[in-house]
């Protein structure tokens, strides 16, 4: 999970696709129409065994679009996709705060109440589009971002909240629990502080991106023993890179330096496999090898968590991945 070909490997800024700068309420932006799908960092990660992410909006506004799930080999998205409009990113925390200081959201009250603002102004829309019912003239006037938040009231599509602090977690869980949404927490940093209270929720929590420094101060308890502690304690939890954060390729490294702080090496594996699957809602077809999902087949010759094992052979959709394999630590 992550921005992997909204970024652009080796591009720099110019590359960058995945967040919108000028508006902090962008639910109607979706991550398919950024994905570049001939960028060098899809055949990276394909090589080192991933077959399949999830993509979307970063994480500058309140809230940034939709995000989707493809395949890492392919030339069109379209054919790459394994279920579009999986989730809509939203965003507590430093980042909305950093990108608009000076014109919107100066603390996290202001990100809450933007978030609650919305939420409130497409449940009124709904109310008044479902009134209506087919007399065109008593609908409200169409809104493409009230639209776009239509699936979210629904229970249709979950809210993805980053979140790296507990008061950030709390404040996702809160304003989900209000309006009666779905929600997935992402990253989840902090998480090892409050393991009871994340075990009652029974959300799905994606942990990471691990692998970096505590560049910001909502970083500075980051640990590995993070999702070793949620995934004992009965969370759901995937390990993610937040590719380019960390690149997509060292998806299988970040899983076994967890297992070296601790976690379970079976829980790490369904860190990587199912659980991420689960999270994205395209367990019926990814995440195990079961009669009728998709053939995605990763063969190495060893632990696929220990630096010295090699990945030999990659299958999606039952066809063998031909590229160097060597690039997975280069």
């Amino acid at each position: 999970m992550g921005h992997i070909g909204l970024d652009g490997y080796g591009i720099g800024y110019e590359g960058m696709d995945y967040n919108e700068m000028n508006d902090i309420v962008s639910p109607q932006l979706r991550g398919i129409d950024g994905v570049k799908p001939l960028d060098a960092a899809f055949p990276r990660a394909a090589a080192a065994g991933v077959t399949c992410v999830c993509v979307g909006p970063g994480s500058a506004n309140v809230l940034g679009g939709t995000f989707t799930t493809i395949k890492t080999v392919g030339k069109r998205v379209d054919d790459m996709v394994v279920r579009d409009g999986v989730a809509m990113k939203c965003a507590f925390g430093e980042n909305p705060k950093r990108v608009y200081r000076d014109k919107k959201d100066s603390c996290r009250m202001s990100t809450a109440a933007l978030l609650r603002e919305m939420l409130f102004k497409t449940r009124e829309y709904l109310e008044k589009k479902e009134a209506a019912g087919e007399d065109v003239s008593k609908r409200p006037a169409f809104d493409m971002k009230l639209e776009a938040l239509i699936p979210v009231l629904k229970g249709e599509m979950p809210l993805k909240a980053h979140a790296h602090a507990t008061e950030d977690i709390f404040a996702a869980l809160r304003i989900a629990r209000e309006f009666g949404v779905k929600i997935t927490l992402e990253h989840v940093t902090e998480g090892h502080l409050i393991v009871e209270e994340l075990a009652g929720e029974n959300v799905p929590l994606a942990v990471g991106p691990s692998l970096t420094s505590a560049s910001k101060f909502e970083l500075r308890n980051k640990s590995w023993t993070t999702p070793g502690l949620l995934a004992a304690a009965g969370c759901q939890v995937s390990i993610i890179t937040d590719s380019p954060v960390i690149p997509q390729e060292y998806l299988p490294l970040c899983a076994g330096l967890a297992v070296q702080a601790g976690m379970d090496p079976f829980a790490a594996l369904q860190a990587i496999t199912i659980n991420p699957a689960r999270h994205a809602g395209i367990a019926d077809r990814v995440g195990s090898l079961e009669v009728g999902k998709d053939a995605d087949l990763v063969v190495t010759d060893g632990c696929p968590f220990e630096l010295v094992a090699s990945v030999k052979h990659v299958f999606i959709d039952g066809k063998r991945v031909e590229s160097d394999c060597a690039c997975r630590f280069a």
